[in-house]
């Protein structure tokens, strides 16, 4: 990951210079506390640096879909970030980590999953990202 650190700091060299982005993230866990993990992370997600959450949705519960574990606690938010696509996808990546995230298989059970749904009205498609 430090290799993604020295990515960071490289793209936020640039951030001073960008207007805001409009970016949706959804969150989700189903393994531990998932409830407490959700709402402290979109707290977590609202003191990123140059992230401002603007709106957060209910949480919802839902069942596992294509495998097996405990219901999914889920919500979304919307931010005003002035973070690159990239920049804030390694920053929620961070934060999966720190959670404890591990990725053993497809829709696996989760400590914390967090996806970038919506960065203004870009089209990404990369190994790394796919943005819608």
């Amino acid at each position: 990951m430090a290799s993604g650190h020295a990515t960071l700091r490289a793209m936020n060299a640039a951030t001073d210079q960008r207007e805001s982005v409009v970016a949706y993230i959804a969150l989700g866990a189903n393994l531990g506390d998932a409830r407490t993990t959700v709402m402290a992370a979109m707290e977590t997600i609202s003191q990123l640096v140059g992230v401002e959450c603007v709106a957060r949705s209910a949480l919802y519960k839902t069942a596992p879909i294509e495998s097996a574990g405990a219901d999914y606690f889920n919500a979304v938010v919307k931010v005003l970030t002035f973070q690159s696509a990239y920049s804030l996808l390694i920053l929620l990546q961070d934060l999966e980590q720190k959670e404890g995230r591990d990725r053993p298989y497809r829709n696996a059970p989760r400590t914390l999953d967090l996806d970038l749904l919506l960065y203004g009205g870009a089209q990404i498609s990369s190994d790394r990202l796919t943005v819608p």
